[in-house]
C-alpha cells in the first residue's frame, strides 16, 4: 500500500490562493474583470507574490502591461511604498474603466496611478528606459512579446520583471502544443532565461509567473 500523501500541486496552490486573503476591493474587482473579455487577472496567491515583490525592492514606479481589470495593480498598490506611481496601460478601453474603478474605490488617490490607452507597442517608447522598479506583464504574452526588449529596458539595475500566465493549462512543457500563445511564451521564458544581465525563476503558482531581477 502507498505511503505517500497528497501531490503538493493542488492541495498546494488552493493553500497558497486561500493564504493570500483579498480585500473587498479585490474581490468586487475580480467579479467585474470575471464578466470582461480578456485574459484571466491574477489569482490571490500570484497577486500577493507581486505586492511582496513591490515591497522588497521599495517599489516607487511600477508599470502594469494588461489592466486585468486592476487586479494586478491593486496588489502592487498595496506594496509599494506610499508615494509610489503605478502606470498601467491596456489596449482594452474596458478593461482601463474597470481598472480605474478598482483603484477608486480601494481608496487610492488619482495622483497614485496613471492610466494609459494603448498597446504595448504605441505606449513603451514613450516611457523612460531604466526608470521603473518593476514591470509586471498581466496580459497574453502575444501583446507585448514583439516588445520584450522595451519591456526589460525599463526597469533600473536591481528592479523586477513579472509576467504572469505562462502556466496555463501546462501548455508550455507539453512538446506537442503548438498554438500561438505557448510557443511564444516558450520564446519569452528563452530570451528572459538567457539574457545575460538577468536572475531569472518560474514560480508555479496560480497559472505560473515568470520572474527575473536586473544584475546589471
Amino acid at each position: 500500500m502507498s505511503t505517500a500523501g497528497p501531490r503538493p500541486g493542488t492541495d498546494g496552490a488552493a493553500y497558497a490562493d486561500r493564504f493570500a486573503v483579498e480585500t473587498p476591493a479585490l474581490t468586487a474587482a475580480r467579479a467585474r474583470a470575471a464578466r470582461l473579455d480578456g485574459p484571466a487577472p491574477v489569482e490571490p496567491a500570484v497577486g500577493a507574490t507581486l505586492a511582496v515583490l513591490a515591497a522588497g525592492c521599495g517599489a516607487r514606479a511600477v508599470v502594469s502591461i494588461g489592466s486585468g481589470g486592476g487586479m494586478a495593480g491593486l496588489w502592487l498598490l498595496e506594496g509599494m511604498r506610499p508615494d509610489g506611481v503605478l502606470t498601467a496601460l491596456d489596449g482594452d478601453p474596458e478593461q482601463l474603466r474597470a481598472a480605474r474603478r478598482a483603484f477608486t474605490e480601494a481608496g487610492f488617490p488619482p495622483g497614485r496611478t496613471r492610466m494609459i490607452f494603448g498597446t504595448p507597442a504605441e505606449v513603451l517608447p514613450r516611457l523612460t528606459p531604466g526608470a521603473y522598479d518593476m514591470v509586471v506583464c498581466a496580459g497574453t504574452p502575444t501583446e507585448y512579446a514583439a516588445q520584450l526588449d522595451a519591456v526589460l529596458d525599463l526597469v533600473r539595475v536591481g528592479g523586477t520583471v513579472a509576467c504572469h500566465g505562462l502556466l496555463a493549462g501546462n501548455r508550455i512543457a507539453d512538446r506537442s502544443a503548438r498554438d500561438k500563445e505557448t510557443v511564444t511564451w516558450r520564446e519569452v521564458a528563452r530570451v528572459v532565461r538567457e539574457h545575460e544581465d538577468l536572475t531569472s525563476a518560474v514560480l508555479p503558482i496560480g497559472t505560473g509567473l515568470l520572474v527575473a531581477t536586473k544584475r546589471r
